[in-house]
């Protein structure tokens, strides 16, 4: 007698397989969204951190944010969500 797998085992192990493959995509999805809103929301807050720190060293009412990229404050980088989203600063507070 032969030993190995039956071509209708491997189907029915293969078919298991690609069932819990699709159902952890939606969850890994929905994950990714999370975490990509929750960095912009950090983002947002080192940016106003920064608009904070300007303001009292430069003694001004109004900051841009190519003031903070320029002195120093903030990379270029940082003017930018991980979803590439731009922050902009209304009001002395950043936003996307």
């Amino acid at each position: 007698m032969k030993k190995g797998f039956t071509l209708l085992e491997m189907v029915i192990v293969m078919t298991v397989i690609a069932i819990l493959f699709l159902l952890t995509i939606p969850n890994t999805q929905n994950s990714l969204k999370v975490a990509n809103a929750k960095g912009c929301d950090a983002q947002l807050k080192v940016v106003d951190t920064a608009i904070l720190q300007y303001m009292l060293a430069k003694d001004v009412q109004s900051v841009s944010m190519s003031d903070l990229v320029s002195e120093g404050y903030l990379s270029e980088r940082q003017g930018y969500c991980h979803d590439g989203s731009s922050i902009t600063i209304v009001d002395n507070q950043a936003t996307h």
